[in-house]
């Protein structure tokens, strides 16, 4: 049986909140890991594996188009067998799939493998934001995933600082042997302490899944969130893409020190998501993400501008930082509002709002890798394309939700 709270939130959580808030945590931090931990392994693998570096940074598209089509299948799942189950069968996916990435002897076979791995890594993303849609009133919902980007974002802090050593001293195959273990323990979390928040529901039809996608993009509150967040969050992407190359191969800083630079941005991204959790108790989430997506846009095109122009480590570094830190405010405010009005269908509406932002990343992971050059400049372009679009459709669907639905 769905629990879910309308009433006002207390601004502190009782320990089993606060348990749940760090399993969901831990669940949505295996999506950073597998994308972030080996950014600073690139050049070892595509010298390990005879690839050449756009094939490697092919095999992270490949994961992000992987993230965007399984996302589609957990959310109806979630929505008619429960949370628990999908999410656990997801998680054995990915373990499995992190084992064979470990054993890869090709970029083909690396390329095809985190793609099954994205493919089992859904249910961390999707079933964590329906959990909260259960448990939590709306303001209150965007709050809790502000605390879940703190958990997460100590990911992004860690991981390339953790990748950087452990590949150095053990290889690049070393990191997917930690995420298998890594999985495993959440496995074990999720199996003995997580709750089900929704219950069998036998009235779902999940062959009734592509009525309730329809309805949801003609929704047109639905879409204005998920494609401002999604769009927003794609430029980040375009940005872990190609920062291998910008800062190791471009800016020569070497592979152990890029954990460092990643971590700056990543803390900014923390530090932005719980200044939004305190600006939550004094404004609505939607009034926050329409100022936020201003300060997005104006940072993605003064990076836009400084790629461009050839611009130095800081002229590229600082509009970069306010960028992804800028993130801490788009995504919870713009999740919360997309679920807000979703109800029992938070399973599948959380799902196509992770297809969509998945489908933007993968687009933008492409351009990047696909436009690969010898400086920033495609990796800032793309960065700005997104932020200055973001806003865009954001406005474009705000004036057409006064309009007549068709």
């Amino acid at each position: 049986m769905t629990v879910h709270s309308t009433a006002a939130a207390p601004h502190t959580l009782d320990a089993d909140q606060r348990r749940l808030v760090l399993i969901l945590g831990s669940l949505s931090a295996i999506g950073p890991l597998s994308v972030d931990m080996y950014l600073p392994a690139f050049p070892e693998m595509a010298s390990s594996l005879a690839a050449p570096l756009p094939s490697v940074e092919a095999s992270l598209a490949s994961y992000f188009a992987g993230l965007s089509l399984g996302q589609l299948f957990y959310g109806p799942l979630a929505d008619r067998f429960g949370r628990k189950i999908p999410l656990l069968i997801g998680l054995v996916i990915y373990a499995l799939a992190s084992i064979a990435c470990a054993l890869a002897q090709s970029i083909e076979a690396v390329i095809a493998l985190r793609f099954l791995q994205a493919l089992g890594a859904c249910g961390g993303m999707v079933i964590p934001r329906a959990i909260v849609r259960d448990r939590f009133g709306h303001q209150e919902s965007a709050r809790i995933f502000s605390l879940l980007m703190l958990i997460m974002g100590v990911a992004p802090i860690l991981a390339p600082m953790m990748g950087g050593y452990v590949s150095a001293n053990f290889g690049w195959r070393s990191i997917f042997w930690f995420l298998t273990a890594f999985s495993g323990i959440i496995i074990a979390s999720v199996a003995t302490f997580l709750p089900e928040t929704h219950g069998v529901n036998p009235e779902f039809k999940i062959k009734g899944s592509l009525v309730t996608f329809g309805r949801l993009l003609r929704d047109r509150e639905f879409m204005r969130y998920t494609l401002a967040g999604s769009i927003a969050q794609a430029g980040m992407f375009a940005y872990i893409t190609g920062s291998p190359f910008v800062f190791i191969e471009y800016f020569g800083i070497p592979p152990e020190n890029f954990g460092w630079v990643f971590g700056f941005n990543a803390l900014g991204l923390i530090a932005m998501s719980q200044l939004n959790a305190r600006l939550l108790r004094t404004y609505s989430y939607e009034k926050i993400l329409h100022v936020a997506l201003y300060v997005l846009t104006a940072a993605g095109l003064v990076l836009m501008l400084s790629g461009i122009s050839g611009g130095g480590f800081w002229a590229v570094l600082v509009p970069l930082f306010i960028y992804v830190a800028t993130l801490g405010t788009t995504f919870p405010n713009a999740a919360a509002g997309a679920l807000a009005s979703q109800g029992r269908n938070a399973g599948s509406a959380s799902a196509m709002l992770g297809t969509i932002q998945m489908l933007s990343a993968s687009l933008a992971a492409f351009m990047v890798s696909h436009l690969h050059a010898t400086s920033a400049a495609t990796m800032a372009t793309i960065v700005g394309i997104c932020g200055i679009s973001s806003l865009t459709f954001y406005m474009i669907m705000k004036r057409k939700e006064s309009e007549p639905a068709l």
